[in-house]
């Protein structure tokens, strides 16, 4: 059994945003719907769709423009973090998604911690690269150092 949804944005896997798509309940009613990603496509729903698609792709078009406004700003960007060394060069702590968020955030670059397309917390010195999902097909790539301070 399959629920019919209307995309109000992009969703990875499934459509861009104004497709009529079928998911299954759960994933439509518990996911998609609450987090304004989908509304049902109910009767008046669909009617209401061919007028919504115009207003979704402008408003997708307007989202993508300022995320690749944001990608080459973050493109030439290059963060430090500066943390505690032991031994062997051992970082005490690590550099996660979150503190790449925050510093970012003090650069006036506001996204969320989950964007940050980070593998691993980084527990190494060195010059790293990690990309950054802005939107769909919007990617920027964003470096950092992680340097090391005395205790």
């Amino acid at each position: 059994m399959a629920m019919q949804v209307i995309l109000t944005q992009d969703v990875d896997n499934l459509g861009k945003a104004g497709e009529l798509v079928s998911v299954r309940p759960g994933y439509g009613r518990n996911y998609l719907v609450p987090r304004g990603l989908a509304v049902s496509a109910t009767v008046r729903n669909k009617n209401r769709l061919d007028h919504e698609k115009a207003v979704i792709e402008r408003r997708v078009a307007k989202e993508r423009a300022t995320a690749t406004e944001l990608a080459t700003k973050m493109n030439i960007m290059t963060l430090q973090f500066e943390r505690v060394v032991g031994e062997e060069e051992k970082l005490f702590g690590s550099v996660t998604s979150r503190d790449i968020a925050e510093q970012l955030k003090r650069a006036g670059v506001e996204i969320d911690h989950r964007w940050v397309q980070l593998d691993a917390p980084v527990k190494a010195l060195g010059k790293y690269e990690v990309p950054v999902r802005l939107a769909a097909g919007v990617t920027a790539n964003l470096k950092f150092w992680v340097v090391g301070k005395d205790k």
